[in-house]
């Protein structure tokens, strides 16, 4: 189930990348037909160089960048790394517009030269692929899911939504941090992050933010989410687990963490002057926030509150063990709450 959601949203992607770029260039391919040709064979040229030329792209952002080839990349400077994804997007841009040239000369009767016709295709090629280049990494600066709704001026006015939201906090931080240095413990969390963004996306949530040691994931409020949001910190465990040995050689340790799972209304909205981001508002992230300070407190490490675990069904291979109820500043009745465990584990 959480593997087919990674995959569905991968081939989404794909798929509206390549869909966006033919039509747009499609009608790029309209506007610029020589005279006397045929503009819909233009426009199906436009289509042919976009799909040529975006399908290796797309596929390598979408399927080759990923594990310890993803995590070296992230570790060069910016400008090294821009520079070679710019690289290997030029040998894409070229090669795809020649094999375009070469499987339209007979039909367009265009000889394959450097005309002014594929100078034009080069510069909307290589215009299409900064700018898709410019929004991946605005995504993946800012989420995805907040640069859509920023764009859209969703939050622009605050709205009342309901929420589940997941807490994530590295166990040991602070010891960590003075056993590595600053710079290994950075690199650290860098890797563990990574982990825990995998596993949102295995489970479809968003990263609402990173705070310190701390990674917050959130979905909207639906039965049809509740039990990825469950079984999220599962996911993310057997995530860093399999990443366990490549954790042990680079910092000796593998990295563990508590979560706390909790569901409610929240106030949403843009907020910040020179910075702007959505931020949320309410009792409900409070309420997480206090659910993992008592997963340290009663040593267990993913805690869910009954008003979550109540609104969705529990994946079969999860089991919710009560725990004595928790009391609230500012909540009228103490919260129950539930200790979260793989069946036969502890």
């Amino acid at each position: 189930m959480i593997t087919g959601h990674r995959a569905r949203r991968i081939r989404r992607i794909v798929v509206i990348v390549l869909v966006v770029s033919s039509a747009i260039s499609a009608v790029f391919g309209y506007v610029i037909a020589r005279p006397g040709a045929w503009p819909l064979l233009s426009a199906l040229s436009g289509v042919v160089n976009a799909i040529v030329v975006a399908t290796p792209i797309v596929l390598f952002e979408a399927y080759g960048v990923r594990g310890e080839f993803k995590r070296r990349l992230q570790r060069l400077p910016l400008l090294v790394h821009l520079t070679l994804k710019t690289i290997y997007y030029l040998v894409c841009i070229v090669g795809g517009t020649i094999l375009t040239r070469l499987i339209f000369h007979d039909v367009m009767d265009r000889p394959l030269e450097f005309d002014r016709s594929m100078v034009n295709f080069l510069i909307f090629g290589t215009s299409m692929v900064i700018v898709g280049n410019f929004v991946f990494e605005m995504g993946f600066l800012l989420g995805f899911g907040t640069l859509k709704n920023l764009l859209t001026g969703r939050y622009v006015q605050p709205r009342r939504e309901q929420k589940v939201f997941l807490l994530i906090d590295m166990k040991d931080s602070t010891g960590l941090a003075e056993r590595l240095g600053p710079i290994r413990f950075h690199e650290l969390l860098n890797d563990f992050f990574a982990d825990i963004a995998s596993a949102a996306l295995e489970c479809d949530a968003e990263i609402h933010k990173y705070v310190g040691d701390e990674a917050i994931l959130t979905w909207p409020a639906a039965p049809t989410t509740g039990g990825d949001s469950l079984a999220c910190p599962f996911v993310a465990r057997d995530l860093i687990a399999a990443n366990g040995a490549s954790y042990l050689a680079r910092f000796g340790v593998v990295p563990s963490f508590r979560a706390a799972l909790h569901s409610g209304e929240i106030v949403a909205g843009e907020i910040g002057d020179l910075r702007r981001e959505i931020a949320y508002v309410g009792d409900t992230l409070n309420v997480a926030a206090r659910l993992l300070e008592a997963a340290k407190a009663t040593g267990r490490d993913v805690l869910v509150s009954a008003d979550l675990l109540n609104a969705t069904a529990l994946p079969p291979d999860l089991r919710a063990e009560p725990l004595p109820v928790l009391d609230v500043r500012g909540r009228r009745a103490p919260l129950e709450i539930f200790a979260l465990s793989r069946v036969g584990q502890n």
